[in-house]
Formats: structure tokens, C-alpha cells, sequence
């Protein structure tokens, strides 16, 4: 198993269930002490009153009319007074005599003890004395006892209620509330797993997939993505940038085979030109200054097509920014640049508003390659070479029209390809990398080049500008 995938199975997967589980215990926890206290109140509170009633109508029965320990000993069919306390509660009624013997065990018999005598030989009727938690009999039944006073020293009776089997009871619910949390926290754990293991296992397939990027350096992987979520969008973004790197992979691997075959011819006429140098001394005058020229002028082809190979690498740079460009000024500012390095005339027409955010710089290097394209193959024209710019619908459009040999119609496709140059072409100077540069251009604002046939003679080539857009979308 490879380490990054041992450590997101190990860390987030665990951190997933551990926290998912933790949460549910604490909830789980809190509910459960809170329900179990609220209902061990409520019984505690509810058993404790219900007692507290039974004394009070006993205390009620002996002040409001004298009786005896006989009115206790056995029920009365009619309903008698020990009929009323045992009844409604299930209270357990033991009666004494005078001095504290017992008149009638109660069932289970209660403990007489020497705070009770004194409370059954009282003169007074309704004097009491209350026990708490008594252990009655062999059992570890725990009563509450009360002794009430008959008065008159006729005796007395003790009235108790069983509280260990409420607490039996609420020990029970609590082992109940306690499996029930455990069961619960315990099936919150499982979840937990489960929904981690959903989750990360999508996040386990992305990491072996950028595992096996960096591993082989292929590019060229197919990234697991499912769903909508934010895991599927770092899945897409990933596959994304993926097909960007291959892309620009591919495409520098494409320039430098490219520029390699371009520079292999005047790599070629130089070396062979500079042997030639050694027998400078044997050519006639005339030869000499064919050679120098012919060093001359390779050298400015190779300047110029180096030139051209870095500023088609720099393209793609956002290094410039982004300004308000108003096409119309550039257009007048290039033609006067044309106008004085080419000798040729060019007219500049411009309609409607040219205004966009570009990239200057590199939209003035276009319409100069376009301008100069122009002038190469439109030698000696007599007419000028017109550059157009109007305005089409959001984006800016720019044509230069020329009257030279034109551009076959099998070639109109290929014109702005990197280092193409058409066969009528090729014994002029050039790398073929002019109208690439403006492809890139156009690419990076929004727009698109173009190239057409003109009719009357001549070709049409050009491209449309909207807004530069950011580099991430260029290289899609």
C-alpha cells in the first residue's frame, strides 16, 4: 500500500469516524443524564407526595375524632380508616398499644423502636415520628416509617411505604439508559465509518491518481470524478489541470521540435558560410561582399526568428496588465511605425468605438505582424495597405487589407499555424511565426483570427478582441 494512501485511510478516515462518534456520545450522554435525572425527580418527587398525603389524612383522622388501636386492627367492609390509607397507596399499616406493643403486625412487620413509645403513650393525638431509609425485616427493603400518636396514651400507628423499589427500579432504568447510549454512540461509530469511508474513499482514488502523476510524470491519467460536491469539484479542477499540463506540455515539446527544424536551415548556411571564411583570401572581391552579405542577412533571419520564438513563448504571460486600450489610437500609432520602417503607405480607417480592456503591448505586436505580413508579400504595391478597425457587437474587429498574390484557398486554415509558411512563401524572409503570435493574441482576448481571399486581388487577414481573459482560461 502506498505511505499516502496508508496515511488519509489512517488520519482523516479515523478523525472522521472518531469525531462523528464523539459528537454522538456527547449528545447522546447529555440527553440521557438529563432524561433519567428529569424522571428520577419526577418518581422520587411523585412517590415522596403521595406518602406525604397518606400521613397527612391520618394526622387529619386522629385530630378530628378520638380512636382507638382496635379502629386500625382489622378493615372495615363499610371502609374504615386504615381502608382509606391503604387503599389509594398500598401503604403498609402496623398498630400499637399503649407502651408500644403491637396491637396488629403490619405486613412485613415494622421495627418499634424507642423513639416510637413515647409517640404511643402520648396524651396528645397527632404527635408523630418519622424514620427514614429503615431496613424492615431480613430483606434490604428500605422503608420511610411514620409513628402517628392516637392520643389520650391509647397507642398509636405507623404507616410506611417501600422507596427501595423505586430505586430498583430507576437503578434499572439507568443500566437501560446507559446500554441504550452505548448502543447508540456504538451505532454512531459504525455511521461514522461508513460515511467517512464514502467520503474519503473518492479522496484515496484522487491521491493514488496524483501519486501516479508524480510517480511516472504522465499527464495523461483519467481522475475518478463523481458527484457535485466539493470532493467532485477538486476532482474536476485536478482532471482539469491535468489536461492544461499535458496541453502545455505537448505544446512546448511541439515549439521546440519546431523551432529546431526552423533553426536547422540558417544554422546550416552560416556553417557553411563561415567555412567559406577560411579561404576569404582565395574569392574574388565580389564573392567576398556576396558572403558578407549573405552572413549579414542570415544573422538578422536568425535574430528575428529567435525574437519571434520568445515573444510566442511570452504570449501566454499575464505579466503585462490589463488596461483600457482604445484600438483606434494603437492602429494610427502602428501604421506610422509601418509607414516609416517599410516605406509603404498605410490608410487607417476606423468606425464606431474601439475601446476594450486589453493587454497593449501585445495587441500593438499583432496588428504590427499583421501589417508587416502585408507589406512582405505586397512588394512594390501601388496601392496602400489599409488597416480597419470598427466595432462588432462586443468586440473590437481588426482587418489589414493588401493587394499582393493573395493566400490559396488550401491554406487559409493553416495561415496562423506556428512555423507554416505557404510554398509560395518560402523563398521570402520570415519564420512563419508572425501570424501565430496574433492567434495568440486574439486567443488571449476573447476574440479569434481570420483570413480570406480578397476579392480584386490581394488577401484579408485580421482578428477580433473582446477583453483579455485570464490566463487559466487561455490554456484551455
Amino acid at each position: 500500500m502506498r505511505p499516502g494512501l496508508s496515511s488519509l485511510r489512517s488520519s482523516l478516515r479515523t478523525t472522521f469516524t472518531v469525531s462523528f462518534a464523539a459528537v454522538a456520545a456527547v449528545v447522546t450522554v447529555l440527553i440521557g443524564f438529563l432524561s433519567y435525572d428529569a424522571a428520577a425527580r419526577l418518581v422520587r418527587v411523585d412517590q415522596q407526595t403521595v406518602f406525604e398525603g397518606v400521613v397527612r389524612d391520618l394526622l387529619d383522622e386522629v385530630r378530628g375524632r378520638p380512636l382507638s388501636p382496635a379502629d386500625f386492627a382489622t378493615a372495615d367492609a363499610d371502609g374504615g380508616p386504615r381502608d382509606e390509607i391503604v387503599r389509594p397507596s398500598g401503604t403498609v399499616v402496623q398498630v400499637l398499644g399503649p407502651g408500644g406493643s403491637m396491637v396488629d403486625r403490619g405486613h412485613p412487620t415494622l421495627p418499634v423502636t424507642a423513639a416510637d413509645r413515647p409517640v404511643a403513650a402520648a396524651r396528645v393525638a397527632g404527635r408523630l415520628v418519622e424514620h427514614r431509609d429503615v431496613e424492615v425485616g431480613d430483606s434490604d427493603d428500605v422503608y420511610r416509617v411514620t409513628t402517628v400518636s392516637l392520643g389520650g396514651g391509647r397507642g398509636a400507628v405507623q404507616v410506611a411505604q417501600e422507596f427501595s423499589g423505586t430505586e430498583d427500579l430507576l437503578r434499572d432504568l439507568q443500566q437501560r439508559t446507559v446500554l441504550l447510549e452505548a448502543a447508540v454512540v456504538t451505532a454512531a461509530g459504525l455511521f461514522g465509518w461508513w460515511l467517512a469511508r464514502r467520503i474519503t474513499s473518492r479522496l484515496v482514488r484522487l491521491t493514488g491518481a496524483a501519486e501516479d502523476v508524480a510517480r511516472t510524470g504522465s499527464l495523461g491519467i483519467q481522475v475518478p470524478v463523481a458527484g457535485y460536491d466539493e470532493v467532485a469539484r477538486l476532482g474536476r479542477s485536478f482532471d482539469r489541470m491535468l489536461g492544461r499540463l499535458a496541453q502545455s506540455e505537448d505544446d512546448q515539446r511541439r515549439l521546440v521540435q519546431d523551432a529546431g527544424h526552423e533553426l536547422r536551415t540558417p544554422l546550416t548556411s552560416l556553417r557553411t558560410n563561415i567555412s567559406m571564411l577560411r579561404r576569404m583570401d582565395e574569392l574574388p572581391p565580389a564573392a567576398r561582399e556576396e558572403l558578407v552579405a549573405d552572413l549579414a542577412q542570415e544573422s538578422r533571419e536568425l535574430t528575428d526568428l529567435v525574437n519571434e520564438l520568445v515573444a510566442l513563448a511570452a504570449g501566454r504571460s499575464d505579466s503585462e496588465p490589463v488596461g483600457r486600450v482604445t484600438v483606434a489610437d494603437l492602429a494610427d500609432d502602428v501604421a506610422v511605425a509601418a509607414r516609416r520602417r517599410t516605406g509603404r503607405a498605410v490608410t487607417v480607417r476606423v468606425s464606431g468605438d474601439t475601446v476594450i480592456d486589453g493587454r497593449p503591448a501585445a495587441l500593438q505586436r499583432a496588428v504590427s505582424n499583421l501589417v508587416d505580413n502585408a507589406a512582405k508579400f505586397d512588394r512594390g504595391g501601388g496601392e496602400p495597405i489599409e488597416l480597419v478597425v470598427t466595432r462588432d457587437g462586443d468586440a473590437v474587429r481588426i482587418e489589414v487589407l493588401d493587394r499582393g498574390p493573395g493566400i490559396a484557398e488550401e491554406d487559409l486554415d493553416r495561415v496562423f499555424d506556428r512555423f507554416y509558411r505557404a510554398p509560395d512563401a518560402r523563398s521570402l524572409p520570415g519564420s512563419g511565426l508572425g501570424l501565430s503570435i496574433v492567434r495568440e493574441v486574439a486567443t488571449a482576448h476573447a476574440g479569434k483570427p481570420f483570413a480570406h481571399r480578397r476579392k480584386g486581388g490581394g488577401a484579408i487577414t485580421g482578428f477580433t478582441a473582446t477583453t483579455a481573459t485570464p490566463p487559466e482560461q487561455e490554456r484551455k
